[in-house]
């Protein structure tokens, strides 16, 4: 199951470079998680300051 990005991103950009796959880009007010790219490794969820990626459910 993918990881997704919610409302309570702050757009800072952290998460983008840590995604191994690179399923993750700016979307219009916050970053976006490519639902098909994503392989669920997490990588991305513990570099948000604001604790906005969680695993989808």
């Amino acid at each position: 199951m993918a990881y997704v990005i919610n409302g309570s991103c702050v757009s800072c950009g952290a998460c983008e470079p840590e995604c191994p796959v690179t399923a993750i880009s700016e979307g219009e007010g916050t970053f976006v998680i490519d639902p098909e790219t994503c392989i669920d490794c997490g990588a991305c969820a513990g570099t948000c300051p604001v604790s906005a990626i969680e695993e989808a459910k």
